[in-house]
């Protein structure tokens, strides 16, 4: 029988869907969960990107469209990152993806080759270490725990950049822990990555919305505008707008990237519906009052989320100041029995948290931080305290 190319058995299931799955099966069973399992946002966008889908549709012209994009999408997208800081971009710098994931996955084809490195700082999301072996590039992971309240250092990027990786990739706000990095922490970065002009870095930034306390989201090339020619930020309309199933992704940087991403989008994907086209280009052109309702929302359960993890003895939670998750450091249950079964480690305490107490957690290997755990807390408002209150009493009751 034929074997299989190489590269399949370098890819692995998503962890967040394996734990969402379980925790689906068991609700489907009957059992009672909550889940803070998986990063959708639990809400819809507003009216008028259903109508504007509505309109699409009603003038379908079933053909293919632009692998670029849609000029109208591109123009939508050009003003909605100038509100955000970005200018003097034009559609030359501009591409679409199926998702954010989708994009990122064709920047790591067009900007590594195998054997080529990648660095990028951890807690991590778990897609950023799987695409790097799919395309045979090697992982430098920059360990960040809790006592740096999960934020890459200059010192830290200094010695990573040192090695002259191909690719520095980002995320900011994090997923998994919600950090946001102020202005004076992004322009201490820059100013070490201006030193290195041979690495590519990606931002990924699709939570840039989602800002609490006042931070604000900043940029690299915001800091230092030279960072341009080698700087790509990646967005979507997935958190902002509540459109995770709509799967638009879009970068924004040098024309010669955003080439690289459209050939290969000709090779892949072809190009972005009409219909889902024109619901993402209603989404940033729209009122925005959904997302900022939401960013307000999100703000007041992080709180709620916080006070109740800091009440548990030994448990360490770095405030997370934007996205919709908090990361709190659990080792304080290594070593310890909950229900006569010993806890060795994140994977046993997030599997007996499910089991006995019905809450779907991810667990921090996931995400390169094997003493943590993610919590979503975008779930309905009143699961919310009753989901909290149930690990307060999973962690009093370890013994």
């Amino acid at each position: 029988m034929p074997q299989l190319a190489q590269r399949v058995g370098r890819a692995k299931p998503s962890a967040i869907m394996v734990i969402a799955e379980k925790a689906k099966q068991l609700k489907a069973a009957g059992r009672d969960i909550i889940s803070f399992s998986i990063g959708v946002p639990n809400f819809l966008p507003g009216d008028h990107v259903y109508q504007a889908a509505r309109e699409a549709l009603s003038h379908d012209s079933g053909q293919y469209g632009s692998n670029r994009g849609a000029d109208a999408l591109l123009d939508a997208f050009l003003k909605h990152i100038e509100a955000l800081g970005f200018s003097g971009y034009g559609r030359a710098n501009l591409s679409i993806g199926i998702g954010a994931k989708q994009v990122l996955y064709n920047l790591a084809e067009a900007m590594l080759n195998e054997g080529d490195e990648i660095c990028f700082a951890a807690p991590y999301w778990t897609t950023y270490h799987d695409i790097a072996d799919i395309v045979g590039a090697k992982a430098n992971v920059l360990h960040c725990g809790p006592s740096q309240n999960y934020k890459l250092t200059p010192a830290q990027l200094e010695t990573a950049l040192a090695r002259k990786p191909k690719v520095f990739l980002f995320n900011n706000p994090s997923n998994p822990t919600g950090m946001v990095y102020t202005r004076e922490e992004i322009a201490a970065l820059a100013d070490v990555l201006v030193k290195y002009p041979d690495t590519w870095i990606v931002t990924d930034d699709i939570y840039n919305s989602m800002v609490f306390d006042g931070i604000g989201y900043h940029n690299f090339v915001f800091a230092r505008p030279e960072l341009r020619d080698r700087l790509v930020f990646v967005d979507s309309v997935s958190k902002t707008y509540g459109m995770p199933g709509w799967r638009v992704g879009l970068i924004a940087g040098p024309e010669s990237v955003a080439k690289a991403v459209t050939t290969l989008n000709s090779n892949h994907i072809t190009s972005v519906p009409e219909v889902i086209t024109a619901a993402a280009v209603a989404a940033f052109s729209g009122p925005q009052d959904i997302p900022q309702a939401k960013c307000k929302e999100f703000a007041e359960k992080r709180d709620i989320v916080v006070n109740a993890l800091k009440a548990i003895p030994g448990v360490v939670c770095p405030r997370p100041q934007g996205a919709f998750y908090a990361f709190p450091d659990i080792s304080v249950a290594f070593g310890k029995s909950h229900n006569g079964k010993r806890l060795e480690n994140d994977v046993d305490v997030c599997a007996a948290l499910l089991e006995a107490k019905g809450v779907a957690c991810v667990p921090g290997s996931a995400f390169g931080e094997p003493l943590a755990m993610r919590i979503s807390y975008t779930c309905p408002t009143a699961q919310l305290q009753p989901g909290l209150d149930r690990i307060t009493q999973f962690f009093a009751e370890l013994t």
